[in-house]
């Protein structure tokens, strides 16, 4: 556990996206400063992140700052100028479709932004690097749940090897210069300030809407649909507990969660994966709306279940997500109808 000092400033890359705003949100609530950073790029309507970057410019221990941290030169600045002590790196290039039609977005963000996100780490006395992978990681494996000390070396998507390079890249940081990095497999996350892009957004807009929307895998699509107050809790437990060696860890029999190095894997999901077609009705009712259902194949780069083994995450730091479905979409949809006024 290292000691928090309250003047220092979290630095929090992403924090004009969804899990971004929230995690800065919530430190802030804390008593904690937050340096934001984004490139309020245009992969989805910019005016949401400008709205959610209006509400943390609202807390005067907010800082924001408008970069790309592809650019190596600017992200060494950066590091050099803040010092940050704590780093929780949630900018990224996301989605799998779009990773078919865009691979060089996720090239230049999620593998060159990283590594200058590990320089900058390394060479300014960084003690705590927390950076987001995703479920997408575990690609072809079928056993489920989900467990981090499975092998996950067949992702399906160029997105999800991108997010497997990070937690490679991450482990070689940490072996060679010590530095304490922990990668968290985001399940399926939703709430208030959720993405346009994501299957929650889109149906309920459509539902609104009275259009179709389009159920792949015929609906038998399952998902550990995560709310994004637990994602939140978990990292803010995470914040000031540096990844630790173990002691216990063996190269003949090596575990893929963890290592000699100070670097560490969780999981954080609901523990409980939803079938797309109740997770329709849930909406269905809070909208007081019924959809309109289109059944589709399944498309290339998807896998057709996701659950999270999350006995880990209770163990080190004694939370299990646990919010319903039901709550959750509850929540989403106020907000939805109040930020649409629809």
């Amino acid at each position: 556990m290292t000691s928090s000092n309250s003047s220092e400033s979290i630095l929090v890359t992403g924090a004009a996206g969804f899990i971004g705003f929230h995690v800065a949100q919530r430190l802030m609530q804390m008593g904690r400063s937050v340096t934001g950073v984004d490139n309020l790029n245009d992969y989805y309507d910019p005016a949401l992140k400008q709205a959610r970057l209006d509400i943390l410019r609202n807390d005067p221990r907010f800082t924001f700052v408008k970069h790309d941290l592809a650019d190596g030169a600017g992200t060494a600045e950066l590091f050099v100028k803040g010092r940050f002590p704590v780093v929780v790196h949630l900018a990224a290039q996301a989605g799998v479709r779009y990773s078919l039609q865009n691979p060089q977005a996720y090239i230049s963000a999620n593998l060159d932004g990283f590594a200058n996100i590990l320089e900058g780490c390394r060479h300014n006395g960084c003690r705590n690097l927390l950076f987001a992978s995703s479920s997408s990681v575990y690609g072809a494996n079928t056993k489920l749940p989900f467990s981090v000390h499975d092998n996950v070396d067949h992702p399906i998507s160029l997105y999800a090897a991108s997010k497997k390079a990070n937690e490679l890249m991450a482990h070689a940081y940490s072996h060679l210069f010590r530095l304490p990095a922990t990668g968290l497999r985001f399940f399926t996350v939703y709430g208030p300030w959720g993405r346009p892009d994501m299957a929650m957004y889109i149906f309920a807009k459509a539902i609104l809407e009275g259009r179709p929307i389009k159920l792949f895998n015929h609906g038998k699509m399952q998902r550990d649909f995560t709310y994004v107050d637990d994602v939140v809790e978990a990292i803010v437990r995470l914040v000031d507990r540096p990844a630790q060696p173990d002691p216990g860890w063996s190269g003949a029999k090596p575990d893929p969660s963890a290592s000699t190095a100070p670097w560490r894997i969780y999981n954080i999901g609901n523990n409980k994966p939803e079938e797309l077609l109740h997770v329709v009705e849930v909406l269905e009712s809070a909208l007081g709306r019924r959809a309109i259902r289109e059944l589709a194949p399944m498309e290339p780069g998807d896998v057709p279940a996701t659950y999270a083994d999350v006995d880990d995450l209770m163990r080190d730091v004694g939370f299990r997500p646990a919010t319903s479905i039901e709550d959750g979409v509850g929540r989403f949809i106020r907000w939805f109808r109040d930020y649409h006024k629809s």
